[in-house]
């Protein structure tokens, strides 16, 4: 084996819980490790052994490393070091870090999902806490955040972001590349229980296709039997088009969002506040995903210092029908989980509408009227809905029933 250097990792005054890594692999000498980290004295040795075991793994037993640390986790000092060995080196030996239990368990299929969280998949600083913002979904990004030098080495701490960090409870998510590169993203994150996959500008069902496809091929190779879910992501006009054929392209199909950065530049328009430019492929997304019973996505708002301007996009989102958005900030998280969340008075009257009805059907009655106005079926199940919703937030309690109006949260 020929002198090689592979540097992996980030370094910076702004970098924080990770590490850069350069590794050269040489031909004698043994193993040198210099260490360069504010938290040397209290972390020094234990750094320096997990790199050791590391190297010893791959059975590399000549190289020089150099780590520039800025408190990394040891799972993200694994993943780096892992990258740089495979730049190196043509082993498929996985350097795995434990398992949490927290992290096997699977999500269900009609799970609200009213905010999911972008974070860049080679930034572990904002992987670290992210479940603590109490977003439905955190979305471990390899697409459009991470740079294309550094897309390779963020699968390696994506991958250990699944097995190692708590997220409590939100849906672990990961947005894959495009094409060929996705479905590879795809070997580094079916094996370790994530649950959800976000499918990046999707125009037709054959990419929708080829993803469930290599997510079975993976799961049968590891006798996986979590649900893996898939969101297509629609971004351009071809993808508006054939809106219809992807909703209904795979059973694994539970969402589909629609990304307006991308789709307002492949029409050549602004994006504006008012989004006329965009209703037409908004509600069309909306039809397509009722229509074959999956959860339609609003957008990401891409101001998150506008609190006012994200509150009347996320009202006139759910007044179209949209059952979730995107978030770029977790300052963004509350706003849109109260913005889709049923409010007072909403739960008030599906109160009334539900009691009305089963009234009239202990009496027998073939025709329900709540003061002067008659209900017909479309309406009881819309507050049946709006109620089922409500208890599962923990807005009502599941006896509300035996409750006054006065009783309710």
């Amino acid at each position: 084996m020929n002198n090689s250097v592979a540097i992996t990792g980030n370094s910076g005054p702004k970098v924080r819980s990770d590490c850069e890594i350069t590794l050269e692999i040489r031909q004698n000498g043994g193993i040198s490790i210099e260490l360069i980290s504010r938290v040397k004295t209290l972390y020094g040795k234990s750094i320096k052994s997990q790199c050791l075991e590391i190297l010893s793994f791959f059975n590399i037993k000549h190289a020089h490393l150099k780590i520039n640390d800025s408190g990394a986790l040891p799972f993200v000092i694994s993943a780096r070091l892992e990258a740089a060995v495979k730049k190196l080196t043509d082993t498929t030996k996985e350097c795995l870090p434990d398992l949490i239990p927290e992290n096997t368990a699977s999500t269900k299929r009609d799970r609200y999902r009213f905010s999911r969280l972008y974070l860049p998949g080679n930034a572990p600083g904002l992987m670290i806490n992210a479940g603590l913002h109490s977003a439905e979904g955190i979305i471990l990004d390899f697409e459009d955040s991470v740079s294309s030098e550094k897309k390779d080495e963020s699968r390696f701490l994506v991958r250990n972001a699944l097995r190692q960090i708590n997220f409590y409870g939100a849906e672990r998510m990961v947005r894959i590349n495009q094409g060929d590169r996705g479905l590879y993203d795809l070997d580094f994150v079916i094996p370790h229980f994530v649950n959800l996959i976000l499918i990046p500008k999707c125009e037709d069902a054959l990419a929708v296709r080829n993803v469930d496809q290599k997510i079975r091929e993976i799961q049968g190779k590891f006798n996986i039997k979590n649900e893996v879910y898939l969101m297509p992501v629609i971004e351009s006009a071809l993808g508006i088009e054939n809106i219809t054929e992807i909703a209904r392209s795979s059973s694994l199909v539970v969402a589909m969002a629609i990304g307006l950065e991308d789709f307002t530049a492949d029409l050549g328009v602004q994006r504006t506040s008012e989004g006329k430019e965009s209703f037409y492929a908004r509600s069309r997304l909306v039809i397509a995903s009722k229509a074959a019973g999956i959860q339609p996505i609003d957008s990401v708002f891409s101001d998150f210092n506008d609190m006012d301007g994200l509150k009347q996009t996320v009202s006139a989102s759910r007044a179209m029908g949209f059952e979730g958005m995107g978030c770029i900030h977790p300052r963004q998280i509350s706003v849109i989980r109260h913005g889709f969340a049923p409010d007072a008075s909403e739960i008030g009257k599906a109160m009334d509408i539900v009691r009305a009805f089963e009234a009239a059907l202990k009496a027998g009655l073939g025709v329900v009227a709540l003061g002067s106005k008659m209900i017909d079926a479309p309406v009881v199940l819309r507050a049946q809905k709006t109620l089922e919703l409500a208890e599962r937030l923990g807005l009502i309690s599941c006896d509300w029933r035996d409750k006054g109006p006065e009783q309710q949260a």
